[in-house]
């Protein structure tokens, strides 16, 4: 397994006082917290920025402090409370844009720059059109429009994107990259998905199971497949919310150890890492999959699709999960490889929804980092 380093980033921390005495609540001395990530996922060949911080950086720390603004780049940033109140913001707004009524606008006026070093379909459109229901306009940047880190370096790229939008959301591969744009930009900034983590995966995620299983403190998710940023996510959800957490992966392929390593010291909840899928699915509320190589990762598809022989999710291993068991992937899948067409398209697979969810999540993470 990788090594892990331990980097500092501008977080705000949330608590359950009033939005409105946010600001007092938290010393600028506070909003920096250490984080252990593995080193392997934070390095790239970009133009790194400077490791002190600045007179710039200060500023853009108070700044956002004052104004009770925050961002949302990793799950175990939040405490359980802050993590329900906005699952139930999710629940409230997506009421209201199902039943039609458009009256609800409190991003008018507002702009997102969306920067995207990795190309999505769902994180593209959920984002955009999510941020458009509620009022207001997203600018999309694709991979040639900012290459961030070679063309320009990070530090500038978040001042200048601060300078005209209200909050940046970016889809990154290095987990560095994002902590760099936190740590400068003056405006919240919005984790899509970078190597290490995809918090806003699996806030939808939670969202969906507790549509469908009624809760989420006290399920058995069990993930089934290669020990990626989505694990890496469960993970810290699970260092602060209490559930059943496996991941069942084939040997080489677990996830970070610094991160099952939190997870468990946190206390909160079980934690499983085994390689053996069809134990492990065994009671499970909700078995996840999720391809077996990711992007970057393509290079390596046939020789994972033998080293993860026996991990796919089919009719078998869901019959031995049970009939009350549902099925979710993030999306997209590769039919016929970590899952089966039979499993997708089953009446328990709830995919679909969990796809819809990424909207009305993200929708109220971004009202709870303007303290809307």
């Amino acid at each position: 397994m990788a090594s892990s380093i331990c980097c500092t980033s501008p977080l705000i921390q949330s608590d359950t006082s009033s939005l409105s005495s946010f600001s007092s609540s938290f010393p600028a001395q506070k909003l920096l917290q250490s984080v252990c990530f593995p080193s392997s996922l934070l390095k790239s060949n970009r133009i790194s920025c400077q490791a002190s911080a600045s007179a710039s950086v200060s500023s853009s720390v108070n700044g956002k402090a004052k104004l009770g603004l925050k961002d949302f780049i990793h799950i175990s940033d939040f405490d359980k409370d802050t993590i329900f109140k906005i699952l139930d913001r999710a629940s409230e707004v997506k009421a209201l844009l199902k039943s039609g009524d458009r009256s609800f606008q409190p991003f008018k006026g507002k702009t997102m720059a969306m920067i995207f070093a990795k190309p999505s379909m769902r994180t593209r459109v959920s984002f955009e059109t999510g941020f458009f229901l509620l009022g207001g306009h997203a600018i999309y940047l694709g991979p040639d429009d900012i290459q961030m880190g070679k063309r320009e370096e990070t530090r500038d790229v978040a001042r200048v994107l601060s300078g005209y939008n209200d909050i940046i959301m970016a889809r990154l591969f290095a987990h560095q990259d994002i902590l760099d744009l936190a740590k400068y930009a003056s405006v919240p900034v919005i984790n899509g998905l970078t190597d290490y983590n995809h918090p806003v995966q699996i806030m939808a995620d939670a969202l969906t199971i507790i549509e469908h299983v009624g809760q989420l403190e006290g399920t058995k998710v069990v993930y089934v497949g290669d020990g990626n940023n989505i694990v890496h996510s469960w993970l810290l959800l699970a260092s602060v919310v209490p559930f059943h957490f496996v991941c069942a992966c084939p040997k080489g392929f677990e996830p970070d150890e610094k991160t099952v390593e939190k997870a468990r010291d946190a206390g909160i909840s079980k934690i499983e890492i085994t390689n053996d899928p069809k134990e492990a699915v065994k009671g499970a509320n909700v078995v996840y999959s999720d391809v077996w190589a990711s992007m970057g990762q393509k290079g390596e598809a046939e020789y994972r699709r033998k080293v993860f022989e026996g991990f796919q999710v089919n009719e078998e291993l869901m019959t031995l999960a049970g009939p009350e068991a549902y099925f979710m992937h993030c999306l997209p899948a590769e039919r016929g490889v970590e899952v089966t067409n039979g499993v997708i398209e089953a009446p328990n697979s709830i995919v679909f929804p969990q796809a819809e969810n990424r909207m009305h999540a993200q929708n109220a993470i971004m009202l709870h980092q303007f303290g809307l």
